[in-house]
C-alpha cells in the first residue's frame, strides 16, 4: 500500500487521521510541523501528504511553496480548520491537490485520498 505524510502539529488531530488511514491499509508517517515535514519528505519519500496549515516554526503554506519551488509532485491534501475561501484558494494555488475542512469524515479522507493516490 501508500505511504502517506501526515503534517499537523496536533496529535489528537495525527491519531486520527492516522486511524481512519491506517484502517486502508497503507502505512503512516508523522511530522509535527513544516519543518519536520519536510525532512520527513526527503528521508521518507510519500505517496501523499495531509497538510496542516497553521502550525509553529514553518507553516503549511510555506511547506507548499517549498514544494511547488523544489518541484516535488507528491499530492498534498490540506486539512484545516480555516473555512475560508481565500484559505482553500491560496492552497489550490500553491499545488495542494485538495482542501478539506477539520475535523474531516472518514469518507471524504478515504475517498480524497484514492483519487489522490491514482495521478
Amino acid at each position: 500500500m501508500a505511504k502517506i505524510l501526515l503534517i499537523d502539529d496536533s496529535w489528537l488531530t495525527r491519531r486520527g487521521l492516522s486511524g481512519m488511514i491506517s484502517s486502508s491499509g497503507h502505512e503512516i508517517v508523522e511530522a509535527e510541523n513544516g519543518m519536520d515535514g519536510i525532512k520527513k519528505i526527503q528521508d521518507e519519500c510519500p505517496d501523499c501528504i495531509f497538510l496542516d496549515l497553521l502550525m509553529p516554526e514553518m507553516d503549511g503554506y510555506e511547506v507548499l511553496e517549498i514544494l511547488k519551488e523544489k518541484n516535488i509532485k507528491i499530492p498534498v491534501i490540506v486539512c484545516s480548520a480555516d473555512i475560508q475561501n481565500t484559505a482553500k484558494s491560496k492552497c489550490l494555488k500553491l499545488g495542494a491537490f485538495d482542501f478539506l475542512n477539520k475535523p474531516p469524515m472518514v469518507e471524504e479522507v478515504l475517498q480524497v485520498l484514492e483519487k489522490a493516490l491514482q495521478i
